[in-house]
C-alpha cells in the first residue's frame, strides 16, 4: 500500500527520503508494503497486556533501528516475511480476536505507520473491537504517531538507553535518547491515563526497559528519567532478559547478575517507583523466537494463527 508519505520517506528519525512508495527501501530495509512474519496468542508479555486470553501478537518485518543483538533479528535484519494486504490483515486480526486475544499487539511497525493507521480502520468496520497495542523502539518520528493517534489505545514503547554513545554503537543511532524521549512524551500526550477492564490494560503506557549487563549507569538514567516524567501516568516493565545473540565484538557477551539485579531493586526502591513490573532473573535462551518455526515460539508461551510461510490457522491446518 502506497501512502504519500512514503515518497520521501520521513517517518522514522534517519529521515532517510528514500522513495519507497516505488519500490526503492529505507534504512527499514522495507518499501512501501506491509510485510507480516507470523501472528500469535503470545502469553509473554506484561500481565496487563497477556490478561487470560494472550496477547494477539503480529510481527512486522524490517525496523528503523540496528540493534546489534536484537532478538528477532530474522524479521528485522533478515527480512523475513511476506506482503499481507488490507483483506488478509484484517483476517489475522478477526482470527485473533475470535482465539480469545485481550488485545491487537503490532510489533515494531514504526516504518510502516501510515499504511498501518489504513489497515486497521479497514479491520474495525469488519468487526475488529479489542485494543489496539504499539509494540515499539520509540525510534520514530511524531508524524508516524499522529497517523496512528485515532486507532492506537494502548502505547508499549522501549526506552532502550539515554546515552548517545551507546546509542550509537548497539543501536545505530546516535540521536536515539532525543527522539526516543520525544516519543514517548507523544504517546503519554495521547494515552497519559491508565484505564482498565478487569485485570486488562486498555488505554495508557507501558514503558520497557532492557537492562544491558555491565551498563548500569544506563539504567540509572533511565529509571531517574521515568521518575522525573512518568511517575503516576505510564507503567514501568524492567526486563533482565538480555542475551548475547550475535552483534560485535564489545557488546555485553553475558547475562544480567545477581549484583546488577539486586542494584536495579534498590534504584526502584529509592526513586520511589512502585507502579509496574521487573522480571525474574532467568539466565536461558530456550525462549529465543525462530520465525522460519510455524510456532516461533515455544509451545508455552505461544499458540500460533499465522505464519508467513503457510497463511492463516483453522481448525488444526493452514490455507
Amino acid at each position: 500500500m502506497a501512502e504519500p508519505v512514503y515518497g520521501r520517506c520521513t517517518l522514522c528519525p534517519r529521515l532517510c527520503g528514500a522513495d519507497r512508495s516505488a519500490g526503492k527501501r529505507g534504512f527499514c530495509a522495507e518499501t512501501a508494503d506491509i510485510r507480516i512474519a507470523a501472528a500469535s496468542i503470545h502469553r509473554g508479555e506484561e500481565p496487563p497486556i497477556t490478561g487470560r486470553g494472550g496477547s494477539g501478537t503480529i510481527f512486522l518485518t524490517g525496523c528503523t533501528l540496528g540493534c546489534v543483538f536484537c532478538q528477532n533479528a530474522q524479521i528485522s535484519q533478515a527480512g523475513m516475511g511476506r506482503t499481507v494486504d488490507q483483506p488478509e490483515f484484517t483476517a489475522i486480526c478477526l482470527a485473533l480476536q475470535d482465539r480469545g486475544a485481550e488485545n491487537i499487539n503490532l510489533v515494531t511497525g514504526s516504518h510502516c505507520a501510515p499504511a498501518l493507521a489504513a489497515y486497521l480502520r479497514g479491520a474495525r468496520t469488519q468487526g475488529l473491537s479489542i485494543p489496539l497495542l504499539w509494540n515499539s523502539s520509540a525510534y520514530e518520528g511524531l508524524n508516524a504517531l499522529e497517523s496512528l493517534k485515532d486507532q492506537i489505545d494502548v502505547y508499549l514503547p522501549d526506552l532502550k538507553t539515554l546515552d548517545s554513545g551507546l546509542a550509537g554503537r548497539f543501536f545505530k543511532a546516535p540521536n536515539y535518547p532525543t527522539a526516543a524521549e520525544k516519543a514517548i512524551l507523544r504517546m503519554l500526550d495521547y494515552r497519559g491515563e491508565l484505564r482498565w477492564k478487569g485485570p486488562v490494560l486498555v488505554s495508557g503506557v507501558i514503558i520497557r526497559h532492557l537492562v544491558l549487563p555491565g551498563y548500569a549507569e544506563s539504567t540509572k538514567a533511565v529509571l531517574q528519567w521515568f521518575a522525573d516524567h512518568c511517575r503516576g501516568r505510564a507503567l514501568l516493565s524492567l526486563m533482565t532478559q538480555y542475551t548475547p545473540v550475535g552483534g560485535i565484538q564489545d557488546m555485553p557477551r553475558r547475562y544480567v547478575n545477581q549484583d546488577e539485579y539486586d542494584q536495579l531493586l534498590q534504584w526502584l526502591t529509592d526513586l520511589a517507583i512502585e507502579d509496574g513490573f521487573c522480571q525474574e532473573l532467568v539466565p536461558d535462551n530456550s525462549w529465543l523466537p525462530d520465525f522460519e518455526q510455524t510456532n516461533p515460539f515455544s509451545s508455552e508461551l505461544s499458540v500460533p494463527v499465522w505464519h508467513w510461510k503457510t497463511g492463516l490457522l483453522r481448525e488444526g491446518r493452514y490455507s
